[in-house]
């Protein structure tokens, strides 16, 4: 593997991990805390890690004509944790994880729509394949309940696609760090709304996690930024399904969670799927 390879797979292996430790620290808030809560200080403490990196970035960052797009970004990405944070607060780590994996699979019908990128049969194809390892690795659940809460992770895995594919149009003329500056700040300020209606008093662990939380988010921004500036995301972009192994090895560490023979056979097929997508582009 080439140096600049190992570099950006080495990283973007560190931005899940933290990712993946983002999660968990989510689930250990959902019992002391609202969601509106958990959402609203994930984004408040990840501005103020980051402020001290966008200030050094200068005020030629607050210059923008599209505004609309970082708003709708933002919107469509509080909504998507709403729903993802619920999910957590309802499923194992591990399988919870699984959810985020639906969205690169569903970017490319949404930017074949918006962007009129062309999906190849071979992109159909992992597609169709990814979603049926997420069936499979997904616990089985008897009632109604089970397919409320599924209903749920496929509405945050389409919000996160259309949150990437918004990136994905706009990083023409948007540069990397005043997306990021937006997307901190107005998440903040629009999660800041429902607090006070949802407030109940936070134990002190409670108060610990929020902050680890930005931290380990700014963390993971810069590692995955990083990532991709030294290699290519058809390189390197499988590492990305990484995140459900931390999620797994977190879930079993910390609250004894079962890790079944179904997850491992779903997450081994998205990894698959995931492979054949991304490699297709140098065949």
């Amino acid at each position: 593997m080439q140096p600049n390879l190992l570099k950006g797979a080495l990283l973007l292996l560190l931005a899940e991990a933290c990712f993946a430790g983002i999660g968990a620290l989510v689930k250990l808030t959902s019992d002391s805390a609202s969601n509106a809560q958990v959402v609203f200080f994930r984004n408040f403490f990840a501005l103020l890690v980051m402020l001290p990196w966008l200030w050094v970035q200068g005020k030629q960052l607050l210059y923008t004509q599209r505004w609309y797009l970082h708003l709708s970004r933002s919107v469509t990405g509080i909504i998507s944790m709403y729903c993802f944070f619920y999910v957590i607060s309802q499923l194992p780590l591990a399988q919870a994880m699984v959810v985020l994996l639906m969205s690169p699979f569903i970017v490319p019908l949404i930017a074949k729509y918006w962007l009129k990128e062309t999906a190849s049969l071979l992109t159909l194809f992992s597609i169709a394949l990814g979603f049926g390892g997420v069936l499979l690795a997904l616990p089985v659940a008897s009632g109604g309940g089970a397919f409320y809460l599924f209903l749920i992770a496929l509405l945050s895995a389409v919000l996160v696609a259309v949150t990437k594919t918004t990136i994905r149009y706009m990083s023409d003329t948007e540069p990397a760090a005043r997306i990021v500056f937006y997307f901190s700040l107005l998440t903040a300020i629009i999660s800041f709304v429902p607090v006070p209606f949802y407030w109940q008093e936070l134990p002190t662990i409670a108060w610990w996690a929020f902050a680890f939380m930005g931290i380990l988010a700014a963390i993971g921004q810069m590692a995955m930024t990083k990532a991709y500036a030294l290699a290519p995301a058809s390189d390197i972009g499988i590492w990305t399904y990484s995140s459900v192994i931390f999620a797994g090895l977190f879930g079993y560490l910390f609250w004894s969670e079962p890790v079944t023979m179904s997850w491992f056979a779903g997450v081994a097929i998205i990894f698959y799927a995931g492979y054949i997508s991304t490699r297709q582009r140098l065949w």
